[in-house]
């Protein structure tokens, strides 16, 4: 009888039967002692019928048999029949979802390296685009109306498409979010301008002042009190930028004050977005408010670019002051196009890594563009002024790091 049922079944494993008797002759197998059982796991199962027509003598039969199989679990479908199916075994689930897991963080990790990239190199073409324009056109107000055009038409663009879900936003909302678009405009108005001013390296050597503007606003309006490892890592920011001011071959003062103007900007852009927009409503995501953002800034900026510049984007002005109208379009429709961007790419990378990762990212993301704007730009650059841009941004490393050092509590 054994041997008939291991003919029955087949696989690996084990499964406990006991008997109960009808008549002398016939046994029915109405009751299963497997080691789990769970339906939703059986993913290969075969199927065998029992019927009365299997016998065996009650001498001959033993209570309990142990019948070598792949765990199989017993359905009874009728009075007469009975379905075997075979589980899986777990631990070839659990190595499964142990792969999955490794694969999706694979994933995820790759995906997050390819925004990165995309992010600097943006940002790298940004400022390269935009200061080739700006040394044949020196109008930074018009410059930035138009960039701020060009964000507003992919906007919008990616709402009709349906490539962003279109902003569920209420009147109170835009309120709140007018002084940032304010903040945001005047930032990069201000730094259009210094770059037209100063180099590319200088420019972002000044904004290595960042956190130092982030330390007093956040004293100032949150009452946050830094601590005494943020307050020494501002030491070799400030250090590190007047070192490389006093060496820098292309100073000027409205290239380093519109510079300075630009980080307090975006600071204060940064600390009235924590102050402002704590509310009962649902809080919008980071790329969304970008977009609120940027088209709020459009709106602002455009009547004033036209009162101050007037219209000099326009191909006759440009033909009359002798430039290549190809050359100029071209790239600041391509340096518009970075500008949007690498910030969108930015506030992406930001939903998916720590404030504190984004911050370090941010750093070397500035390194990168110093970096490529010498050699691309062929900047001229002393011992003395690569040692103090280079301390600038080591204390930008710095203070990134102390800020997860949290301050004691009484």
């Amino acid at each position: 009888m054994a041997r008939m049922l291991h003919a029955a079944f087949t696989g690996s494993g084990s499964v406990l039967f006991s008997q109960r008797r009808n008549h002398s002759s016939f046994y029915r197998y109405n009751h299963i002692s497997p080691p789990f059982h769970s339906e939703s796991s059986t993913d290969v199962y075969s199927t065998v019928r029992l019927s009365r027509s299997l016998c065996c003598s009650h001498s001959s039969w033993k209570p309990w048999v142990r019948i070598s199989t792949r765990l199989p679990v017993i359905k009874r479908e009728s009075s007469d029949t009975f379905e075997v199916k075979t589980t899986s075994d777990p631990d070839s689930a659990d190595e499964s979802d142990t792969a999955a897991v490794a694969k999706s963080k694979m994933a995820e990790t790759l995906v997050l390296g390819l925004l990165f990239g995309v992010w600097y190199l943006f940002n790298i073409y940004f400022n390269i685009y935009n200061k080739q324009v700006l040394e044949v056109f020196p109008n930074p107000v018009t410059l930035t109306a138009v960039q701020l055009a060009v964000g507003t038409t992919i906007i919008f663009l990616t709402w009709a498409l349906n490539l962003h879900k279109w902003p569920n936003i209420s009147r109170t909302q835009l309120v709140a979010i007018l002084p940032l678009a304010v903040m945001h405009t005047l930032g990069n108005f201000s730094t259009n301008m210094s770059l037209g001013k100063v180099s590319v390296s200088f420019t972002h050597t000044i904004k290595a002042m960042e956190p130092f503007f982030t330390v007093i606003l956040s004293t100032m309006f949150l009452g946050e009190i830094p601590t005494a490892w943020v307050m020494s890592s501002l030491v070799p920011i400030v250090g590190g930028v007047i070192l490389a001011s006093l060496t820098e071959v292309s100073f000027n003062w409205p290239g380093f004050w519109s510079a300075m103007a630009s980080n307090l900007a975006n600071q204060s852009r940064n600390v009235l977005s924590k102050k402002v927009m704590v509310q009962k409503e649902e809080p919008l995501d980071n790329i969304t408010l970008f977009s609120i953002i940027t088209i709020m800034s459009f709106f602002l900026f455009t009547p004033v670019a036209l009162l101050v510049e007037g219209v000099k984007f326009t191909p006759s002005y440009l033909q009359s002051a002798g430039l290549n109208l190809k050359h100029v379009y071209i790239r600041s429709l391509l340096a518009s196009i970075c500008f949007h961007a690498y910030q969108q790419v930015a506030y992406m990378i930001l939903q998916r890594v720590s404030p504190v990762t984004h911050s370090v990212g941010n750093c070397v993301k500035r390194v990168v563009v110093i970096v490529s704007s010498i050699f691309f730009f062929h900047t001229p650059v002393s011992l003395i002024n690569s040692i103090g841009t280079g301390i600038a941004l080591a204390g930008v490393f710095l203070y990134s790091q102390v800020k997860r050092i949290k301050p004691k509590t009484a």
